[in-house]
């Protein structure tokens, strides 16, 4: 029994240890990971911190006698922790990357990782039911008992396992570079061509990329002021899309954002153009606002680069409207500006505007005969709002003409968002504190009737899993609201991520000016506190 004990918390101590130092390697993933589990995202730079340290307390424990039985609880209530926090995102649908051991195992959540879990709580579960009296021989005691050639097989063998792991990180990190080396060497050697340089012998190595007319991998990325983007919502106007991979640590990356921000301005009726990068919110929003880029999605690391088959920064992938790929993966900012020269059938301008750097090429078609047509961008404010009627949770329809006469904020929501689910306590809130005069709530989501009903609000909920309503709108992620005033019409512009939302809640149209709806401030428990104020009567409630 003691042997088996002592296995059970030297397991343990390994596997604890092993994950607290690659969270500490890796703490931007560990904060990644945290919020899409569902923490706060004000709290995740502290807790990715603390959460290895915990770990680390715990496998310490482990390893000596008087603390070994206080270690295993520790684990044991981690490994709740996990375990739940796995099983609810599993519950509602959804597959976060865990990255319970940094970069080495970051991949999305599955049965086998709480199957695993289980297995490890299990065993952290009997050492804690022996009691705090019977944790077994302490390890040090062991270790003296082996003979001098059986440390040195155990010692040599910990060594080679530690170097294993040290080497596959290496060689993981060395092949990202190596393969962004490869791209810029590429974007050289195409420069020299254009140039008249002498260009170097060609081979049969494929083009970087996807297949051009395959089908583009789907994917919803946060943005960097805390709303969700998806491919779906960014093609839902049927205009091409651009996605620009980018690095905010890239040089060349970000000596291109003025020109891709002025593109994204002059052309946004004919393409939209969108900037997948990576890291912190607050970096990406400094480095890439100051030149007024927007539409800037962050990867939790470079997962969308890799369906996409991009190996380096700055590449860009065109996505045809009806969802298949358009185009290699080309490098540079001279392939960027091509492949956007491509779309608009014009010349691609220099960055300061000056002669053009390529020569005229035809627009892409999406079926091989006709030329993509720049198509409209949703609705304005002051048109009518788009006609809505949705089935709610109950499976009645419920339309947005039944709001007339009083103002409405319409809210574009997924359940398995984060961003929305840290948001659904102000909702709640706003609920509970409205004021009297406070607009309606038409929540438009998409996701089955539970998880939607699990949020426990009391406004009306419809679902609307295609996102059509959404796109009608003009919205493209969740979450996002527009104010609809009491006449029908659109009395705000497509409001994002959660401060836009709660901004919006507590809003009004000015009546005083017919036709012209205006946007004005009035307190509101969402966003400010305040008292509870009556529910406007009449509309649908459920």
């Amino acid at each position: 029994m003691g042997s088996l004990l002592l296995t059970a918390r030297l397991l343990l101590a390994a596997v604890f240890l092993a994950a607290a130092l690659a969270k500490l390697l890796d703490r931007r993933g560990a904060r990644h990971a945290l919020v899409d589990f569902g923490a706060p995202a004000a709290l995740a730079p502290t807790l990715a911190v603390l959460l290895p340290l915990g770990e680390l307390a715990a496998a310490a424990a482990l390893l000596v006698v008087p603390w070994a039985w206080y270690g295993a609880v520790g684990a044991l209530a981690l490994l709740a922790l996990f375990t739940a926090a796995i099983a609810v995102s599993l519950a509602r649908g959804r597959t976060p990357d865990c990255h319970c051991f940094g970069q080495v195992s970051a991949g999305p959540i599955g049965w086998p990782t709480l199957l695993r879990n289980l297995v490890l709580a299990s065993v952290a579960g009997f050492v804690v039911w022996t009691g705090r009296e019977s944790a077994g021989p302490s390890a040090l005691a062991w270790l003296s008992q082996l003979s001098l050639r059986d440390r040195a097989v155990l010692f040599g063998g910990i060594a080679l396992l530690a170097l294993v792991i040290a080497e596959a990180w290496v060689l993981l990190k060395l092949f990202t570079r190596h393969g962004r080396l490869l791209l810029r060497i590429e974007a050289l050697e195409a420069k020299l061509t254009e140039g008249g340089g002498t260009p170097e012998v060609t081979t049969s190595q494929p083009a970087a990329g996807l297949p051009i007319g395959s089908r583009a991998p789907a994917f919803g990325l946060s943005g960097v002021h805390g709303e969700t983007l998806t491919l779906d919502a960014l093609r839902a106007a049927g205009k091409p899309v651009v996605l620009v991979f980018s690095d905010p640590g890239c040089g060349p990356c970000l000596a291109l954002m003025p020109e891709v921000g002025r593109w994204q301005r002059e052309h946004a009726a004919a393409l939209a153009l969108a900037v997948v990068s990576r890291g912190a919110p607050i970096e990406n929003r400094a480095k890439y606002g100051e030149h007024g880029v927007t539409q800037v999605l962050l990867q939790k690391d470079r997962e969308v680069a890799e369906a996409y088959r991009v190996n380096g920064t700055p590449s860009a992938v065109l996505v045809r409207p009806d969802g298949t790929v358009g185009s290699a993966a080309v490098p540079g900012a001279d392939g960027f500006r091509r492949l956007v020269a491509q779309v608009l059938g014009t010349p691609a301008g220099t960055p300061t505007g000056g002669a053009p750097s390529v020569a005229h090429v035809p627009v892409p078609s999406t079926n091989g005969s006709a030329p993509l047509a720049p198509a409209p961008i949703g609705v304005k404010r002051g048109d009518a709002a788009p006609a809505v009627a949705l089935p709610d949770l109950a499976g009645k329809t419920v339309k947005l003409r039944d709001y007339r006469g009083r103002a409405t904020v319409l809210v574009f929501w997924n359940p398995g968002c984060g961003f929305c689910q840290q948001m659904t306590e102000d909702l709640r809130a706003w609920e509970e504190t409205r004021q009297a005069g406070a607009p309606e709530l038409l929540m438009v989501s998409t996701g089955g009737v539970e998880p939607n009903r699990a949020m426990g609000l009391t406004s009306a909920v419809v679902l609307d899993d295609s996102f059509t309503t959404g796109q009608a709108f003009g919205a493209r992620g969740t979450p996002s609201a527009v104010l609809v005033d009491a006449s029908g019409k659109v009395a705000s512009e497509v409001a994002v991520g959660r401060p836009g939302v709660l901004a919006l809640l507590g809003a009004a149209p000015d009546e005083r000016t017919p036709g012209h709806p205006v946007v004005q401030a009035t307190p509101t428990g969402g966003a400010n506190g305040g008292s509870a104020g009556a529910r406007p009567r009449g509309g649908v409630q459920h």
